[in-house]
């Protein structure tokens, strides 16, 4: 009999060790290892040939023909612009997100036109593996979104080894596992949901996928700290990796494409979470600008999100505290580039902000994560300091250098356009040179362009 042996492994990255670490040395978090069981595999185990043998066959890249129904597209069409155009054949996507963001919603609302397309005169067939609820659970989710196709197998079966009994049983032509998290390899001694877990019932998946040409979605959950759960190696076995993004209690979601191996990752899908399920929105900014008139601490911002232009609504408190320490509070932007701000407003401008608490948030909880807000942060700021409310019509872009310069954001004349669309009048910018300027001076904003903080601060609280 083989003896048994245990490893630590890290539930964050997969640093293994030997003995108990209190702290990662790969990624240096605190109580992270927990302990698995390792046996050996006796010789005649050892050489077993594996039931999932790849197509080893060496051919030429010009001997290769490519299916024209190779990729086919959803009925979600924020979706097929996350992915390029739509689903690859045999491809692997991890699809991860906060627990009731509506990641399970999202993939069983494609299902519907999944089983309504044809291939080779077959309409497709879709096995959902729901290791987190019962058929009958999903039942009632998919009565409620009004999916109900006849092509989609359900199954709560939780061992790998036999969702491939069923897959060989049903031959699905698509594939959702839900969650990566809940399945098990009967071969790994560790529980489910450990790195060894997660590694193993991938790596079975992929090869399915693969040999069998099954495009497989894996929905995966995600740390407090927001990385996606087990180590990273999850996401480079995967073709393409989904984020679900937003306040599960807001109705917001943003989907945004981290990897994808067959089309692009500056795409990104905007939805609203309704009763009936997750709804498209093709113009979200209008949305996102429902704010009050005349009231200080406001300012907006047109970002960049792949292709996309959105306008995003930053607002700023600042008030006197009680404590030594000030708070300082930041939803929807970086924490540390609201403190790069602050400083550069302390030093440049004259603030003292050392017994003021300042807390910025992004409306419609979705995140910021380009420069391109700083000019927008500060006018807020200043305008909740001073209470001098910005122009409602009067849209602020530009990034804010360490010494108070006002540094140029790319796409400066789309931003400006689509301002223009929702009804801006103003738009203070950074200063850009005669050729830029020609272009945009046509589009029917008043443009004011700034070259240091102090400039921008003058303009943006003046009253027109």
């Amino acid at each position: 009999m083989a003896k048994v042996k245990s490893k630590w492994v890290c539930q964050n990255c997969g640093y293994e060790s030997f003995s108990y670490l209190g702290k990662c040395p790969d990624c240096n978090q605190f109580g992270v290892f927990v302990e698995e069981i390792t046996t050996p595999l006796t010789k005649i185990e050892s050489s077993k040939p594996s039931n999932i043998v790849l197509d080893s066959k060496i051919t030429t890249i010009k001997d290769i023909e490519l299916d024209e129904k190779i990729r086919f597209k959803t009925n979600i069409e924020e979706l097929n612009r996350v992915l390029g155009g739509g689903f690859v054949q045999g491809s692997l996507l991890l699809l991860a997100g906060d627990p009731g963001i509506g990641k399970s919603t999202l993939v069983l609302q494609t299902t519907k036109s999944i089983c309504e397309t044809k291939l080779n005169n077959k309409n497709l067939k879709v096995l959902y593996v729901c290791a987190e609820e019962s058929p009958l659970q999903v039942k009632l989710r998919a009565k409620r979104l009004n999916v109900e196709p006849d092509g989609l197998y359900l199954t709560n079966q939780i061992c790998i080894d036999e969702v491939i009994k069923q897959i060989d049983e049903i031959q699905p032509d698509f594939l959702i596992v839900d969650s990566i998290q809940s399945v098990f390899c009967a071969s790994i001694s560790s529980s489910s949901g450990s790195v060894s877990q997660i590694r193993e019932c991938t790596n079975v998946l992929m090869r399915i996928a693969k040999q069998k040409n099954i495009t497989t979605i894996i929905i995966g959950h995600v740390t407090k700290e927001g990385n996606i759960a087990g180590p990273k190696v999850l996401e480079h076995m995967v073709d393409c990796v989904i984020n679900f993004e937003g306040d599960k209690y807001k109705q917001y979601r943003l989907l945004r494409c981290i990897k994808n191996r067959f089309g692009t990752i500056s795409e990104v899908g905007v939805f609203k979470m309704e009763d009936n399920g997750l709804i498209e929105l093709n113009s979200a900014s209008q949305m996102l600008l429902e704010r009050p008139k005349d009231a200080s601490g406001s300012a907006v911002v047109a970002t960049l999100e792949g292709s996309r232009i959105f306008l995003h609504e930053i607002q700023a408190l600042v008030g006197s505290t009680g404590y030594s320490n000030p708070r300082r509070v930041a939803v929807g932007l970086e924490y540390n580039r609201l403190l790069q701000v602050l400083a550069v407003l302390e030093k440049k401008v004259g603030l003292n902000l050392s017994k003021q608490d300042v807390y910025v948030n992004v409306v419609g909880g979705i995140d910021i994560i380009e420069p391109s807000y700083d000019l927008a942060l500060c006018l807020a700021i200043i305008s909740s300091i001073r209470d001098i409310p910005i122009n409602p019509l009067t849209i602020v872009i530009g990034e804010v250098g360490l010494l108070g310069e006002i540094r140029y954001v790319d796409n400066i004349e789309r931003r400006l356009k689509e301002a223009y669309k929702l009804g801006f009048k103003k738009a203070i910018i950074p200063k850009v040179n005669d050729n830029i300027f020609n272009k945009i001076k046509s589009i029917g904003l008043e443009i004011v362009q700034v070259e240091k903080i102090t400039d921008a601060i003058i303009q943006g609280l003046k009253q027109d």
